[in-house]
């Protein structure tokens, strides 16, 4: 069966276009709406301006990051992994950013595909509000080490922390150790179901050793860990809180055992 491609590009051609409308806003500037939305409903604001050596600046005009930060720190966004993949998108998408705003310049016969990239990046960097909600693994260690610092004075906390006393302790690092007022707090971060089932081992280690220490866990969000994972880790390990979101909690736990 031949393929009718020719038709088949025409009825996208026209579906497109007519996704496509543009509004003019003031001299020199057009306002295109398209069908790129945010989740909330709200269509992304993608400006127009002719430059005076030719081809067109496409801007959001800050809008993007104002949307954003509705409903998330943006200054996040600029740290740690987030700030990486944050780089990452607008330099594979060839997007600047000035005040806040984002914009790429274009030769106005490339505008089209131009258009298009520029609206794939908003929504890459709308998407990184995914990880406050569903951290991954390496962001939510930059978030746990950054809940710390704000509550404990750095010279206190060593990360990856050996117990030497230990055979092979190098295999069972703990993530914080903090001074604490009668032990060292061991602070251990949960991601996951794997990090979970990591811990109970350490722990169980710590115990066989006889060591000191208080034990405090922090889940990502304890409600996905299996309940035998999570029923092994409460056996052996100490007082937990079950989401870094719960930053009283957290905070109140802490100060409690630190000197």
């Amino acid at each position: 069966m031949t393929i009718p491609t020719e038709e088949l590009k025409q009825l996208l051609c026209n579906a497109l276009c007519a996704e496509v409308r543009l509004y003019e806003k003031g001299e020199n500037l057009i306002f295109v709406e398209t069908p790129f939305s945010f989740s909330d409903g709200d269509t992304y604001s993608i400006y127009l301006r002719q430059l005076p050596s030719g081809g067109f600046r496409i801007s959001d005009y800050g809008h993007t990051m104002m949307h954003l930060s509705y409903e998330n720190d943006i200054d996040k966004f600029r740290e740690g992994t987030r700030g990486k993949i944050f780089e990452q998108i607008l330099n594979e998408m060839d997007l600047r950013e000035e005040n806040g705003a984002f914009y790429t310049d274009t030769p106005m016969e490339n505008i089209g595909a131009a258009l298009f990239r520029f609206g794939q990046a908003v929504t890459k960097i709308h998407d990184l509000t995914f990880l406050n909600r569903l951290r991954t693994e390496s962001t939510f260690y930059d978030d746990l080490r950054e809940s710390l610092q704000h509550i404990v004075p750095t010279e206190k906390v060593t990360e990856n922390y050996v117990y030497e006393a230990m055979p092979n302790a190098r295999d069972y690092p703990i993530d914080f150790r903090i001074d604490g007022k009668y032990a060292p707090l061991f602070v251990f971060g949960i991601p996951g179901r794997d990090k979970a089932r990591l811990a109970t081992i350490i722990l169980e280690h710590l115990l066989r050793e006889k060591a000191e220490f208080d034990c405090l866990l922090i889940f990502a969000d304890q409600s996905v860990i299996p309940r035998g994972d999570l029923a092994r880790l409460s056996n052996v390990g100490g007082e937990m809180v079950a989401s870094l979101d719960a930053q009283d909690d957290f905070q109140r736990k802490v100060l409690k055992r630190v000197a």
